[in-house]
């Protein structure tokens, strides 16, 4: 027989209670996941409704140097086509130039070209396949522009595309787990349906009425 003293068992939550419960946690998860990209897109989705407005001026740096002796032999049996340049002379165009010498290159009969494409500017190096002559040009175009190629995932490399993913994905939880919130909470708040109504009409009016 049970003592009647014995201190009672926790309550076993409602379905209801178990699923707000579960709501609540994986929407202030996911927001804390999402919370600086969704500044950073928001605020770079600003920018690039008005880019127009923001001048932007590019910074150019132009440098030149000669391939030493010893590599320029990798370089003459290359043949043509696409491929990444020799590591010995990527190696030392990084340290002569003072910037990254990675990528597929560009090679014809007589240059090898490596195309730079970074957020926010551009770059380029050229190499003599004769002589050995190096010449290469690297463009800034800013802290904007940076920010705006990062909103638009352009020339970031796949560690930036996986966190692309990542955060779409949690935004995804967010908003669901949201709605499904405002669901649980509508009979209090009466204005409920009608707000996410016209988050839904609004653009939906502009799309159809003002876009041509």
């Amino acid at each position: 027989m049970p003592d009647p003293k014995a201190p009672l068992g926790k309550p076993r939550l409602s379905r209801k209670a178990f699923w707000l419960k579960q709501l609540h946690s994986w929407h202030w998860m996911s927001s804390a996941v999402s919370l600086i990209g969704l500044l950073l897109f928001a605020i770079t989705g600003l920018t690039l409704n008005h880019a127009a407005d923001i001048e932007a001026r590019p910074v150019v740096t132009a440098a030149n140097a000669v391939l030493p002796p010893a590599l320029l032999p990798l370089l003459a049996t290359g043949g043509d086509g696409k491929k990444p340049l020799p590591p010995q002379v990527a190696e030392w165009l990084q340290g002569a130039l003072e910037q990254p010498a990675s990528g597929v290159a560009e090679w014809s009969t007589s240059e090898v070209y490596l195309p730079l494409p970074r957020p926010g500017g551009d770059g380029w190096i050229a190499i003599d396949r004769t002589s050995g002559a190096v010449s290469s040009e690297t463009t800034s175009r800013g802290w904007v522009s940076y920010l705006n190629d990062l909103h638009k995932g352009r020339n970031t490399g796949p560690a930036w595309s996986w966190f692309i993913d990542i955060f779409a994905v949690a935004c995804v939880i967010f908003a669901t787990t949201g709605f499904f919130l405002l669901q649980l909470h509508a009979a209090r708040r009466p204005i409920t349906w009608p707000l996410v109504g016209a988050g839904l009409a609004i653009p939906a009016a502009i799309a159809l009425f003002f876009i041509h």
